[in-house]
């Protein structure tokens, strides 16, 4: 991965220079804010509780999703192989749509197979928001280097993901009856689907350049961006008459380097600023009701990971990430990183022992209640569960 953190090596933080000539290039507008839906504070806390958001994410339980994923997994090798066949067929099992994007690249080392996973809940929507993340981990050429296993970059935001789909997948059904059944208020709201890609190759074999970088979203961006959609092929395609697989896409939320404690989130982008917020109101909500306390706090105290915005935020520069390909062609970014990178970034140490369960648990039910919101889904109340922690600390403060 990469950063220069304003100042050293790696990853690069784009001046404002470059990223007007990225913009420049962009050729169409940001999309309009969206409605979100309100969610109840019964809803939330069924997001809460209908299934344990810690579970797939615990690296000591050996059938979680990150203990499948937190493996060294760099490009064209077997565990890479192992960990995207453990994605493909996890996201299979719901019946979601899913594409293998095999192709080859020249990198530093020769030629590299490389493969993303593109996963659909409804490939016949004709408009979907888009979570990404990397699952490749950093290649080093000799041990013990070549252990690293990358738990905050990015196998954490991957295993993030699955567990979201298995959460949302049984909502997601809901609203598609409800759409067909003439149940839906905003038809263009609930026409939107949900589509993970996972990215393959984003990490540099050598020095990040633009060519020894991000070569699962390169080549996915362009290959989207000239692959045309026939109209009989989405249910309702609107005021495109050429569209691409590039302009259905209304926003991509690229997720990286998150799992351990204390994450700073900025937005990077005044144009999706509100998205933004919108993520952050999905924290205040749940901290609000209580369901962001942990065993010392208070009812209503809890870390927010978030910087708030001004108002006044400009596109001064940002780091340089899977989403580049994809803005530079017009395609409205959220990208959700942790900025100041954890402390164990391209380290051996960047294993189990740098995620921290709270903040996991934390992102786990930020993303379950803003997609929810943002997909306008409808979570039923779970009837008879036990009291959870937080509604027994909230008891015991009365």
């Amino acid at each position: 991965m990469r950063f220069a953190r304003r100042f050293g090596l790696g990853r690069v933080a784009f001046p404002w220079v470059l990223l007007i000539a990225v913009l420049a290039n962009a050729w169409r507008p940001p999309p309009l804010p969206r409605s979100f839906r309100e969610l109840s504070s019964e809803e939330i806390s069924s997001l809460v509780k209908v299934k344990d958001p810690l579970k797939n994410l615990d690296p000591n339980d050996p059938d979680s999703h990150l203990s499948k994923i937190l493996i060294p997994r760099s490009p064209d090798t077997a565990n890479n192989t192992q960990v995207r066949n453990y994605i493909v067929n996890t996201l299979k099992k719901l019946n979601w749509y899913v594409e293998e994007d095999t192709f080859t690249g020249q990198t530093p080392y020769g030629i590299k197979a490389f493969t993303n996973v593109i996963a659909t809940k409804d490939p016949k929507a004709s408009r979907r928001v888009v979570v990404a993340a990397h699952f490749d981990s950093k290649f080093f050429p000799s041990y013990p280097e070549n252990q690293f296993v990358g738990a905050t970059d990015s196998a954490m935001p991957c295993a993030l993901m699955l567990d979201l789909a298995e959460v949302l997948d049984p909502l997601l059904d809901s609203r598609f009856e409800r759409l067909e059944n003439g149940l839906e208020d905003d038809v263009d709201v609930s026409e939107t689907t949900l589509q993970l890609v996972f990215f393959d190759g984003e990490e540099a074999f050598k020095d990040w350049t633009p060519t020894d970088s991000i070569y699962g979203a390169r080549h996915l961006a362009e290959k989207w961006s000239t692959s045309y959609i026939n109209h009989h092929s989405k249910r309702r395609l609107l005021r495109d008459p050429s569209p691409t697989e590039l302009s259905t896409i209304e926003h991509l939320i690229l997720l990286d380097l998150l799992g351990a404690s204390h994450p700073l989130i900025q937005s990077s982008f005044p144009e999706t600023g509100w998205l933004f917020d919108e993520m952050l109101g999905a924290e205040t909500k749940l901290g609000k009701r209580g369901h962001l306390t942990g065993p010392a706090l208070a009812v209503d105290r809890y870390y927010s990971f978030f910087k708030k915005r001004s108002g006044h935020e400009t596109a001064f520069g940002y780091i340089g990430d899977d989403h580049v390909p994809f803005l530079s062609r017009g395609v409205s970014v959220l990208h959700v990183i942790s900025n100041p990178f954890p402390r164990v970034w391209h380290k051996l140490s960047d294993d189990a022992t740098a995620l921290d369960s709270s903040t996991m648990r934390q992102w786990n039910l930020i993303m379950r209640v803003f997609l929810a919101g943002y997909l306008n889904l409808m979570p039923e109340p779970i009837p008879h569960v036990e009291r959870s922690h937080e509604e027994l600390v909230r008891s015991a403060l009365r």
